[in-house]
């Protein structure tokens, strides 16, 4: 170091040739494979010391309740509870192992004060966005006079979809292990964002910020819930920490943890696309309603771009001269997060579907009207054409076998999936997913396609299966039997194939997900004939 800081800075530097690259362009791999497969990571929930106890929380059944009081005496009668404590988020029960804290936690007995949210419910939420989306909202993009040609157009499409809350719903439900000493706190949890949880602790405790130590050990899963900007289950395992006097790592449940909150939110989108005579679209509005994940937290922006990206600046909207995008950001007392690829896990699977039932409205294929759209958007383009080409688009499938496309771009990066669908006894089965990225320069290629397959899993569970609903305020899913994910019986082929490209890298561990849902949905169409409007897309009920 000492010797190097004496050489002088060069002006000019002459980079390899890519032929002479020993590990750009070429899979290798992860360094943190062996520990993983032979179960020597350590996550969160490993972490063990000496006098460790662990504490979980009694919430409120309904999001913004309070405890108005508690008879705790039970509880401490079981053994190996060591304490009950009164925090801001509700009821803590501190034990010896976490089965003595469970067991104390569900032998209180709480009163609670509900407030407003009791009235939340899924279906009265339906209602209430429809009806917002009958009006004019924000706009977030405008070109030509979209009402006014809808009004002389030759044929309407006027069509509503509905998407709802989802949970992360990480392998590893939250925890963080807490030690308080006078002037120091030191943490270990799995989080995205330790520089934000530590300022928010070394506020809460008065502390500088360089007396808050956060060590980061393996994530369990994440896909946005470990990087809440309310750092709560940390806060709350502080709080616990701090009433207690003693060493604590909290732990959240599977239950606690998917009706804990922080969901994607639930959005409706209104869209009226208007025809002309010979079949191309003219005119198209677009109404979006839902919640701000940003300004939940405190963002004042009138719109939040998260809310609209993937409609706002859609390269569709190119070939349609009269085109509107507005936004209703409503308040909910529901608490929301960015979920694997935030807006655009509900934008594109819209889009993308519309644009497909465009295409078969005006006889057109499917993949050609998209080639025509995206005749101005190269990389977009190139992804359209190598997944057709992989998965054969232009050849005729065997009998029973269906496909739908789908094109998005985000982080960077450019995606497009052809799923096929098989169709035996009126069973509907995902057969296969061909899917393209152009990630720009993929330093190493294996990484690519292994994010993509984590993408397409994910996307499929949430097609088939996300849904977080509210009845009475209270979240109606508690665990895997009522929030499925996707099975191994259920899984499809996977191909992945990399676009070679000289581009700025991209990010590739979200891009995948937005465009799996409307694919599948496409090959739906193509197998029976119906639409999905809304999702999850229920197969057994096509």
């Amino acid at each position: 170091m000492a010797a190097a800081s004496k050489l002088s800075v060069p002006t000019t530097a002459t980079l390899k040739k890519p032929e002479d690259w020993k590990y750009i362009g070429r899979s290798q791999n992860r360094l943190d494979s062996l520990v993983k497969v032979t179960g020597q990571a350590k996550f969160g929930m490993d972490i063990q010391f000496p006098g460790l106890l662990t504490a979980v929380v009694a919430h409120p059944p309904v999001f913004g309740g309070k405890v108005k009081s508690f008879d705790g005496r039970v509880a401490e009668a079981i053994p190996g509870v060591y304490g009950i404590y009164q925090i801001p988020s509700g009821i803590a029960v501190v034990g010896d192992t976490y089965w003595a804290a469970r067991q104390g936690c569900d032998a209180l007995t709480i009163a609670w004060d509900l407030g407003d949210s009791e009235s939340l419910d899924s279906t009265l939420l339906a209602e209430q966005y429809q009806a917002l989306a009958q009006t004019q909202g924000k706009v977030a993009q405008r070109q030509g006079d979209p009402d006014d040609v809808l009004q002389r157009a030759a044929a309407v499409l006027d069509v509503t979809f509905t998407l709802p809350y989802l949970a992360h719903a990480p392998m590893e439900p939250l925890n963080c292990t807490v030690k308080l000493s006078r002037d120091k706190c030191e943490i270990w949890t799995g989080t995205q964002v330790p520089d934000l949880d530590g300022a928010a602790v070394a506020k809460l405790l008065n502390l500088p910020p360089d007396h808050v130590e956060i060590t980061t050990p393996f994530l369990g899963g994440a896909f946005g819930r470990r990087g809440s900007f309310a750092s709560e289950w940390i806060i709350e395992a502080v709080h616990i920490a701090k009433a207690s006097g003693q060493f604590i790592k909290l732990v959240w449940s599977r239950e606690d943890d998917i009706r804990g909150g922080y969901y994607r939110p639930f959005y409706l989108h209104r869209a009226r696309i208007g025809f002309a005579n010979d079949g191309k679209p003219v005119a198209w509005q677009h109404r979006i309603v839902g919640q701000s994940v940003f300004q939940f937290f405190g963002n004042t922006a009138a719109i939040d771009d998260s809310s609209v990206e993937g409609i706002k600046g859609c390269p569709y909207f190119e070939s349609i001269p009269h085109h509107t995008v507005e936004l209703h950001t409503t308040q909910v007392g529901v608490p929301i997060l960015p979920w694997r690829s935030v807006g655009k896990s509900h934008t594109v699977f819209v889009m993308e579907s519309l644009i497909d039932e465009v295409a078969v409205y005006g006889g057109r294929d499917p993949v050609d009207f998209r080639r025509q759209l995206l005749k101005n958007f190269p990389r977009h383009l190139a992804v359209l054409n190598l997944a057709a080409e992989k998965a054969a688009w232009e050849k005729p499938l065997p009998s029973g076998r269906f496909r739908g496309v789908a094109v998005s771009e985000g982080n960077g990066s450019y995606v497009s999936h052809v799923i096929e669908v098989s169709r035996e006894r009126d069973k509907l089965r995902v057969h296969r997913v061909v899917c393209a990225v152009d990630c720009g320069l993929a330093v190493n290629p294996d990484g690519v396609v292994a994010q993509l397959e984590s993408c397409i899993v994910f996307g499929l569970t949430a097609a088939l299966y996300g849904e977080i609903t509210l009845e009475n305020g209270m979240v109606k899913q508690r665990n895997f039997h009522d929030y499925q994910l996707l099975r191994m019986h259920e899984m499809p082929t996977l191909e992945i194939y990399i676009v070679p490209s000289t581009e700025k890298m991209g990010g590739v561990g979200e891009p995948g997900v937005p465009g799996v849902a409307p694919a599948l949905a496409n090959a739906i169409f193509a197998a029976t004939g119906k639409r999905i409007r809304n999702l999850p897309i229920r197969l057994s009920e096509l």
